[in-house]
């Protein structure tokens, strides 16, 4: 391969910042841990657990800034999610700010935010989400093409005084449309995906990551029945490239990385435990495959550091997934074991040779 091939190949990838790139939003610019406390009436929101159609219901949220400040905002709050909405004893939460009100604080430039909490009380879901947050941490060093996240120890108030007072670790994501305007990228509202749609770099990069975390419960191809493409993967595309499709993946509970109690692996794959990786991605030329392999490899320490330097993970956590982050280095290090566990297994190579011979072939694959 070319240098100058293999250099836009990198680019693709996200290492360097694009043209259209601006600096992350205040609140996402940085890593310590923000302390805040949300007081709203708990016990009505959680109620409306069950419900398709959730009401807003307002309360207070109130931090500490970097300077030792304390900053006080309203904010409107909702449960959101399906899966944890409806199986965990703590459900996330839609936080909604006033713009006006959020200008020239931490939170400025913020309106909608998604909260993610731990599934239920006690220290075992407590390491659950802070290896969630590390996972969303790992793809922000891999790409600028990710969602930013802030880690909050959250004391939560029951406005309504029915529920206990309770703090715990939980992150914010950053919103999809400002994740959007950030990068220079529009959202693709499809159905569904053609394998000739797909940036090539970027839906290699985010399938060998997910390989990597052990995560199954995606598609680039698909949505849920009724909805926007992809299931846990937001599709945005590039003004210089709108016939080309980015994947960029959320929602990481389920992976074999974080290992929660009540993650399995999707029925149709051959594997009965969550943290067995099996490779789902697609089929990609060679040289984009290759390129995508040495740029894991490049981060591989600072990967390893994210997960050594975290002070929230217990002694033992930390010990096993950074063991179980060494193998898959181990695989890509190997090349018996990338042909035999991710290059043999990829889907649609028919239909990339095809592409690859004449690019308008091609059709939608299965999940």
């Amino acid at each position: 391969m070319t240098w100058a091939k293999s250099t836009l190949l990198i680019l693709s990838l996200g290492v360097t910042s694009s043209a259209f790139s601006a600096e992350k939003a205040p609140l996402f610019s940085e890593d310590s841990i923000l302390k805040a406390v949300l007081t709203a009436p708990l016990t009505q929101a959680y109620e409306q657990r069950d419900q398709e159609v959730r009401l807003w219901f307002p309360g207070q949220w109130s931090y500490t800034g970097g300077d030792g400040q304390s900053e006080r905002l309203e904010v409107a709050i909702r449960g959101r999610g399906n899966f944890r909405r409806q199986n965990c004893q703590l459900m996330p939460l839609q936080l909604n700010f006033k713009k006006k009100q959020v200008d020239g604080t931490l939170f400025d430039g913020q309106n909608k935010l998604k909260l993610v909490a731990p599934c239920q009380h006690g220290a075992e879901s407590q390491q659950d989400l802070v290896l969630e947050y590390l996972a969303y941490r790992t793809l922000e060093i891999l790409t600028e093409k990710s969602f930013g996240t802030r880690l909050v120890r959250l004391s939560y108030v029951d406005s309504d005084e029915k529920k206990g007072s309770w703090t715990d670790l939980v992150f914010l994501i950053e919103d999809e449309g400002d994740l959007g305007k950030r990068l220079g990228l529009d959202k693709a509202r499809t159905s569904a995906n053609r394998f000739e749609e797909l940036d090539m770099p970027a839906t290699a990069l985010v399938e060998l990551f997910q390989f990597m975390i052990a995560n199954h419960d995606y598609s680039v191809l698909q949505g849920p029945e009724d909805n926007y493409c992809c299931h846990n993967v937001e599709m945005y595309v590039s003004e210089e490239a709108a016939d080309k499709r980015i994947p960029i993946p959320y929602d990481f509970d389920m992976s074999g990385l974080v290992n929660a109690r009540y993650a399995a692996p999707p029925e149709h794959l051959p594997i009965r435990l969550v943290r067995t990786r099996y490779y789902r991605g697609l089929c990609q030329p060679e040289e984009v495959f290759e390129s995508t392999v040495r740029h894991f490899q490049s981060k591989r320490e600072e990967i390893l550091d994210l997960y050594r330097r975290s002070e929230e993970l217990s002694r033992l956590r930390k010990s096993r997934t950074l063991a179980y982050l060494q193998q898959f280095f181990e695989i890509l290090d190997s090349e018996s074991k990338t042909r035999e566990q991710i290059i043999d297994r990829c889907r649609g190579q028919e239909r990339l040779d095809a592409m690859m011979a004449d690019p308008a072939t091609g059709s939608t694959l299965g999940q």
